[in-house]
C-alpha cells in the first residue's frame, strides 16, 4: 500500500487538465450560441425591412400618380404597435423602362383603348426602387418592383423618354 508521501499528484494535474478543456469547450458554445443569435437577427431585420418596402410600394402603386410625381419618403410600421420600425424611400425616383402598343383582342381594356385609328393605348413597363432604412442602426435594404401600366401615347411616350 501507498501512503500519501508517495503520491506525486497526478490525479490533481489530470483533473485540472479536464477542467481546462471543459472550460474551453463552454467558452467555444456560448459563442457559438452568440453568433447563431446574431444570424437570425439579421435574418428577421432583412425580412422584416423587405415587408416594410413591399408595403410601401404597393401604397404607392396602387394610384397611378408615382408615373408623374415621384414618390415622396413614408414611415412604415410593420408590426402595428405605433412605433415607425422602418423609412421607405424611393430613390432613384420610379422610371419606365418600355413601353408598347396594347393588342386589341386583349379583353377587359378600358374603353378609352378604342379608338377610331385603332389602339390609342399603350402598356408602360415601370422600375419602382424602394429603400427601406432602420431609422436607429441605419442598416437597409433594396428592393426592385416591377409594374406595368396602361396609358394613353403622349403619357407612354412622355414617361419612357
Amino acid at each position: 500500500m501507498k501512503t500519501p508521501k508517495s503520491q506525486k499528484g497526478n490525479t490533481l494535474l489530470l483533473g485540472l487538465i479536464m477542467l481546462v478543456m471543459l472550460s474551453l469547450m463552454a467558452i467555444a458554445a456560448m459563442q457559438s450560441s452568440s453568433m447563431n443569435v446574431q444570424v437570425t437577427g439579421n435574418a428577421q431585420f432583412r425580412k422584416e425591412a423587405a415587408a416594410a418596402a413591399q408595403q410601401a410600394i404597393e401604397q404607392v402603386i396602387s394610384s397611378t400618380g408615382f408615373t408623374t410625381v415621384p414618390p415622396v419618403p413614408m414611415p412604415v410600421d410593420i408590426n402595428h404597435d405605433g412605433t415607425n420600425e422602418f423609412t421607405v424611400t424611393f430613390s432613384p425616383a420610379p422610371q419606365c423602362k418600355s413601353y408598347k402598343a396594347v393588342d386589341m383582342t386583349q379583353p377587359g381594356l378600358p374603353i378609352e383603348c378604342y379608338g377610331s385609328i385603332g389602339s390609342v393605348c399603350y402598356w408602360t413597363l415601370w422600375d419602382v426602387t424602394a429603400v427601406a432604412t432602420d431609422p436607429n442602426t441605419k442598416a437597409n435594404i433594396t428592393i426592385h418592383q416591377g409594374v406595368r401600366t396602361i396609358a394613353g401615347l403622349n403619357a407612354a411616350v412622355a414617361a419612357c423618354l
